[in-house]
């Protein structure tokens, strides 16, 4: 099983640092992700310090862009890369397209899917397969004058992932994707109760199989050296899963457990504010479930026992800054033959 980080950083320029020093300790690829920054200008100062380093988004917001500015962005990437990236777009949510992008929100399966299929059309007319004339219901893409043709990509177009959770949006990676992207908060149960089948449904509609499809599943681990410092991890992690459950999207993972009416009351919570009450209200049942907990000589082999059989990729995901090494020996595990 391949082994991703995803790094959030404040200052993009540490890239130029950050993404040598995964590819020396091992992992098979790194994401930026759109947070403070855009999330290609990293990736850009990685591209030019890594040699063998995957690298893609997790994610690019699509709808705060259109297709053709991010084939070229992709293209791009691809060619300074030399053909180690992947574009891996996700939705957001209505209040933030509309509010922060000042884009058009609507229908967003059915949108995504459109953008992912007006790039492929974009990506046909510069590799010099197919004339460009996209016409869908969200976007239109009829010209292309050689003045802004990039022409063939040495490395070839790179492929397109998708991010989601909802059955739609997971059927979607299946029909149309070349690779998805899970949600952290799921379990291995809610991965092969609500999302294998969603990802067999896409492929079934477009006629693939799975091995068509590369599948990626972040880890939120929990673990820790010292006593101390585990439970103010662990604090952490039930914080997180406080915020990620009073979403009511994502009440379906805790249905997978009977723990579905925990939703509407983390909801409520986080309306009034109390997100340290919230907090308490994650018990170590559900964190053990929601998370990978334990000791650190204990991680690597909870990660392959949550993932196994589903996952052709995990990522160990951080919401900051992360030190290169924190997990450098759980990577050397993982990356040993079982």
């Amino acid at each position: 099983m391949k082994v991703y980080i995803t790094a959030p950083m404040e200052d993009p320029r540490d890239a130029r640092t950050l993404f040598p020093r995964f590819e020396e300790i091992g992992y098979d690829g790194a994401f930026s992700f759109e947070s403070k920054h855009d999330p290609f200008l990293p990736l850009v100062l990685a591209a030019e310090h890594t040699k063998t380093l995957q690298l893609g988004t997790a994610v690019a917001i699509a709808f705060a862009r259109n297709p053709m500015n991010l084939a070229n962005l992709a293209y791009g990437v691809q060619l300074i890369s030399g053909g180690r990236f992947w574009l891996g777009l996700g939705t957001q949510v209505r209040p933030h397209i509309e509010k922060r992008f000042s884009m058009t929100w609507s229908r967003p399966a059915a949108r995504l899917r459109e953008v992912v299929l007006a790039i492929r059309a974009i990506f046909a007319r510069w590799e010099g397969r197919a004339e460009l004339h996209f016409e869908g219901e969200f976007y239109r893409h009829t010209i292309m004058i050689p003045a802004f043709d990039p022409g063939p990509n040495p490395f070839g177009p790179p492929p397109i992932y998708t991010g989601g959770f909802g059955p739609r949006m997971t059927e979607l990676a299946g029909e149309v994707a070349d690779g998805f992207m899970a949600h952290p908060f799921s379990t291995r149960e809610s991965l092969l109760t609500n999302t294998l089948p969603a990802l067999e449904r896409g492929l079934a509609r477009a006629g693939r199989r799975r091995e068509h499809l590369d599948v990626i599943c972040p880890a939120l681990v929990v673990t820790a050296d010292r006593e101390e410092e585990f439970e103010r991890v662990k604090r952490a992690a039930r914080k997180q899963l406080a915020f990620y459950g009073s979403t009511p999207a994502y009440r379906p993972t805790l249905d997978c457990h009977g723990w579905g009416e925990l939703q509407p009351e983390l909801n409520r919570m986080s309306k009034q504010g109390k997100w340290d009450e919230m907090t308490g209200l994650i018990s170590d049942e559900i964190l053990e479930t929601l998370a990978v907990v334990g000791p650190r000589g204990l991680i690597a082999a909870k990660l392959r026992e949550r993932f196994d059989g589903i996952a052709d990729g995990m990522s160990l995901t951080h919401n900051r800054a992360p030190d290169p090494d924190h997990w450098a020996d759980v990577v050397a595990e993982l990356k040993r033959p079982a």
